[in-house]
Order: structure tokens, then sequence, then C-alpha cells
């Protein structure tokens, strides 16, 4: 940290925007393939909890790269900023007292390592969506597969980069096995505790 920089105490701690909103903060942290079904569960997981009357936020691959991350490619650095610059945006959100709810393939187990060292341990519960690239590239709902098994997209997590699944995410869903309405109820009933 520059030397110039000094953070500044507010009056108002995460600890006094819980107790307003009722609930914990913490980030729902989803990764999986593309096509694996993650922005799907996390948009219903939001939409629950926010009928449940929690504040939430969901934060999304596709949007964020369209804004603030605008200028990032897909090579491993330029994934590994865009994740960092995630990781830090939902921390804010979190000392908001919001729920964040997060949605990105971050394939690599160290970036994901980052992620969670950035957040805090202790308010980063990782989904891992597991579906099997077969069933990605069935769905291939943007055409994605198709252009990267064509050579029209390099560096595509599952074609030409890798994916490291977690070994030990706090939820695990295998979308081939449970319905979507299966899969947030399995988060939400993971989550009830902490709210």
């Amino acid at each position: 940290m520059s030397e110039n920089i000094t953070i500044h105490a507010y009056d108002l701690t995460r600890e006094k925007r819980n107790a307003r909103h009722q609930h914990q903060s913490f980030v729902l942290w989803f990764t999986g393939l593309s096509g694996s079904g993650k922005s799907t569960i996390a948009n219903k997981v939001e939409s629950a909890l926010f009928e449940k009357q929690k504040q939430v936020y969901s934060l999304d691959g596709d949007n964020i790269r369209s804004g603030i991350n605008k200028g990032l490619g897909f090579t491993k650095e330029d994934r590994k900023e865009n994740l960092r610059r995630i990781a830090e945006v939902a921390k804010l959100f979190v000392d908001a007292g919001h729920i964040s709810v997060a949605a990105f393939v971050s394939p690599l187990a160290s970036d994901r390592a980052l992620v969670k060292t950035i957040i805090g341990e202790k308010d980063f519960i990782e989904i891992f969506v597991d579906t099997s690239l077969e069933e990605c590239e069935r769905r291939d709902v943007k055409g994605l597969y198709q252009k990267a098994r064509a050579g029209e997209i390099k560096n595509f997590t599952g074609i030409d980069a890798p994916y490291e699944a977690p070994k030990k995410p706090a939820i695990h869903i295998k979308t081939e096995e449970k319905t979507v309405d299966q899969a947030v109820e399995e988060i939400l009933n993971y989550i009830d505790n902490l709210i």
C-alpha cells in the first residue's frame, strides 16, 4: 500500500449495517464451466433471498466484463485481474451489509484462493456448479463452445484452457442430477443458519 494512503475509519460499520438489515453479509461464489447453470441458479437464489427481505446483489461475468472490467481479455493474467477486481467489489458489498451472489467461471484454484483471501475465509462460500463438459457443450446457450472448437475463441475454459474443479467446496451442485429448484433449495438450506 502506498505510504500516501490513509484508510479512514467511518462511523457506520458492517456490524451496524448487518444489524439494520437483520442478517449477516457474505459472498456466495458460484464456479463452474460456461453453460453449467451458474447464472441461472445464482439468479434464482438472489430472487429467493430478495423475497425473504434480504439485502442481496448479483455480480455476473458478462455484466462485469461489459463495465468495470471492460478492457480485460482472457489471458491468464487478465482473468486473474478480472477476479481480483470482482473480489474487491464483492468485499465492498459485504461491508455494506449485503449478501453478494457472484457467478464466475473462475477456473483456477489459485485464483479462487486469491478471491477467498481478499473477501475473507469466513465470508466466502464456494458453490461448485458441477456440470460435465459434454452437457455444457450440448446446452451451449451462447454458442461459445462451437466457436472455441472452430478456433474462433482462444483460451476458452474446458477446450484449450483448464478448469480446476474445487476439491472441498462448501456446496457441490451436480446439475445433471438435480433440478434448478432443487439446487436453489440446497443452497438456501445451507445458508439458512448464516442469515
